[in-house]
């Protein structure tokens, strides 16, 4: 049984095709600038060289139709038709308050969809352009959604609820949902079984890093507060996001320069973050070579990143009380190993102390390491996200009609057993480049 995975974003459209009997995934790939001009796929297949190539995508249903061209391609492709494929699982942005767990997509749900796509003006619309072009294909069988905010149904209303005239909320839907929902719950499940604890007794403090960012409290093994809000633009410092802002600033800057909602909007976007604080840059690697350069802006962008993520970190401690790890996950997470220093050095008077040549040696995708040092009182974790096996999970599980919320269902990677052969095997080859990365794999408690 395959069950595909699709995660259409504003200008890509990712998926992986996963062999559930074998539990190993046969092909992973993405199209980007979907939209754009210039669009091309990247397929990658286990034992073969990756595939290129260019295809003109305006929309996410040409995108949608050159990954199943590609899958069922007799040269690059890994079934023979598409009706090897059983289930379907779509990553979807945005639920609003309308879904706590994934769902198998219908009608009402798709206007559920459409009702809070403004909240997610670039991600929900190419995600039910997705889920739609995927349905003509694929007519068959379910479609299930897994949406990003759902995870943090779990928070409590003096964590979700903003401020502000509360008929904003009755009429409006107006409060914080968060996101990353799939990531936190794949690595809140897997810091429970490194630490050898019932993941409804653990406490975390999860920072998501990459180009969209976020910090989640995690409290009995259930979201309780998160730092992106009714979109993903609040909160870290993110790669084009400003994150957290005074509300009054864009209507002084309206008024200065004469900018209208929109073009405000696009500024804190798409023009802020780290590519507006160093004019140039958004990406972290390129960030690092400038500031090591002598870049001052570039410099300045990391410092107040680092900065940011250690004040959510402290705020999270507080209202956590207890807190048993520390966990980092995503591109930024897993591999900028200089961001981490940052943001984690000056953490010692709350207990989380990190051993420097343990984080240099954490650049790796294929193991979860740990980088904290002997006396530290909280373990910290580097754990690999796998938000596409939540996505296929999940939608095994609802084409079963075994599915349940987080908290009465029980995932593979759950088991302190549970191995990730792709990973496996990669590690293998880290290791072979650097013997010295065993020694920080962490392992079941």
């Amino acid at each position: 049984m395959v069950i595909l995975t699709l995660n259409c974003g504003s200008s890509s459209a990712k998926y992986q095709v996963y062999d559930w009997e074998k539990k190993d995934v046969l092909a992973v790939g993405i199209v980007e600038k979907v939209t754009l001009g210039g669009s091309f796929i990247s397929h990658k297949v286990k034992g073969r060289q990756e595939y290129c190539q260019e295809y003109d995508c305006p929309t996410h249903t040409e995108a949608v139709d050159l990954i199943i061209r590609t899958l069922t391609d007799k040269e690059q492709g890994v079934i023979s038709d598409m009706g090897v494929i059983k289930a379907v699982g779509h990553r979807v942005l945005h639920g609003g308050d309308k879904f706590t767990k994934s769902v198998i997509v219908d009608d009402a749900a798709m206007r559920a969809f459409n009702e809070v796509k403004d909240l997610g003006p670039l991600h929900n619309p190419a995600n039910i352009m997705g889920i739609q072009a995927a349905k003509k294909v694929l007519p068959d069988i379910p479609h299930c959604a897994i949406m990003d905010t759902a995870w943090h149904q779990t928070m409590p209303p003096e964590s979700f609820l903003y401020a502000v005239p509360y008929e904003w909320y009755e009429k409006y839907a107006v409060r914080r949902y968060g996101f990353h929902g799939t990531s936190f719950l794949y690595t809140a499940k897997r810091a429970a079984v490194l630490l050898g604890q019932d993941p409804f007794k653990t406490n975390l403090i999860i920072a998501h890093l990459g180009n969209g960012s976020s910090v989640n409290a995690v409290k009995d093994g259930c979201s309780f507060d998160t730092s992106m809000g009714i979109t993903p633009l609040e909160g870290l410092i993110m790669g084009t996001r400003s994150g957290d802002a005074d509300m009054a600033m864009p209507f002084y800057v309206m008024r200065k320069t004469g900018m209208g909602p929109a073009e405000i909007e696009n500024a804190l976007n798409k023009k802020s973050g780290l590519l507006g604080i160093t004019g140039q840059f958004a990406d972290r690697r390129d960030i690092q070579t400038a500031a090591l350069k002598g870049d001052k802006r570039a410099k300045l962008a990391q410092d107040m990143e680092a900065y940011r993520v250690k004040k959510y970190i402290g705020a999270y401690y507080a209202v956590l009380g207890h807190v048993d790890a520390l966990v980092l996950t995503a591109g930024v997470g897993e591999f900028a190993f200089f961001m981490r220093e940052k943001i984690l050095r000056g953490l010692e008077h709350l207990g989380i102390v990190f051993d420097p040549k343990k984080n240099d040696l954490a650049r790796t995708r294929n193991a979860e390491t740990i980088i904290s040092a002997p006396e530290s009182k909280i373990p910290i974790y580097i754990i690999p996200t796998d938000e596409e096996l939540v996505m296929t999970e999940d939608a095994y599980a609802l084409m079963a009609g075994t599915y349940d919320t987080h908290t009465r269902f029980t995932y593979s990677f759950q088991n302190r057993n549970y191995v990730n052969r792709g990973r496996a095997d990669g590690l293998k080859e880290d290791l072979v480049k650097t013997p010295e990365l065993a020694s920080i794999v962490a392992r079941p408690r």
